[in-house]
């Protein structure tokens, strides 16, 4: 009698979330998503996971002209704002995708070609049970080191004190990345401000910045 083997689906990291699209956000998605979007074999230097609304991605890319950065972002209208705004601003070198960040790195992103990698504010998933779900993980770890350029940097960002703890032990432990500074880092003042940042400000939560460099 033959065995029925059950496929384990993979533990997504995020919660799709339901939006209020715009007119403006409808025109940017049917206009923009293939103008700028990724296509597997596109260069990438900067690889952002989980853009949010774009604040951040998009004045890090104009700042930064000579590299080519991909936000990854599965938020609708986080998507569609961020389209909005790069054709707004003209910029050349950003493209947005909305697939699973994991999986895009899997398929798509050859091993030792990013100059850096960004989680700015990931879902923290504060409750014990769902701690499996956060992005940082081990083995998610090794993934993003292995398509680090050697001194590329993972640069991590929480406002949640639980996952602070949790990303500093999780990349201090990990291989071939080793941490720039003496635990967290200073926050850095390329990094924008966005608004979610403001709000945990306002609200007495000071954001914790983690900076490794794949060795």
């Amino acid at each position: 009698m033959k065995t029925i083997e059950r496929v384990r689906k993979p533990i997504r990291t995020y919660h799709p979330r339901r939006g209020r699209l715009s007119g403006r956000h409808f025109d940017a998605l049917e206009r923009l998503t293939t103008a700028y979007g990724f296509t597997p074999g596109d260069r990438v230097d900067v690889l952002e996971i989980g853009s949010g609304m774009g604040e951040a991605t998009l004045e890090m890319a104009a700042a930064d002209p000579g590299r080519r950065y991909l936000a990854v972002e599965i938020h609708t209208p986080g998507v569609a704002n961020l389209l909005a705004n790069i054709e707004q601003r003209g910029l050349a070198n950003l493209s947005v995708v909305s697939v699973d960040a994991l999986d895009l790195c899997r398929e798509h992103i050859p091993d030792g070609s990013l100059d850096a990698v960004h989680v700015f504010f990931p879902d923290p998933w504060p409750k014990a049970r769902h701690h499996k779900r956060r992005l940082i993980q081990p083995a998610n770890a090794g993934l993003l080191a292995a398509k680090l350029r050697t001194g590329g940097l993972l640069h991590c960002a929480t406002d949640d004190a639980g996952y602070a703890e949790w990303m500093l032990e999780t990349l201090t432990n990990a291989a071939n990345l080793t941490n720039r500074h003496d635990g967290y880092a200073p926050r850095p003042s390329h990094r924008p401000v966005t608004k979610f940042e403001q709000r945990a400000l306002d609200a007495g939560r000071a954001p914790a910045d983690l900076i490794f460099v794949k060795s």
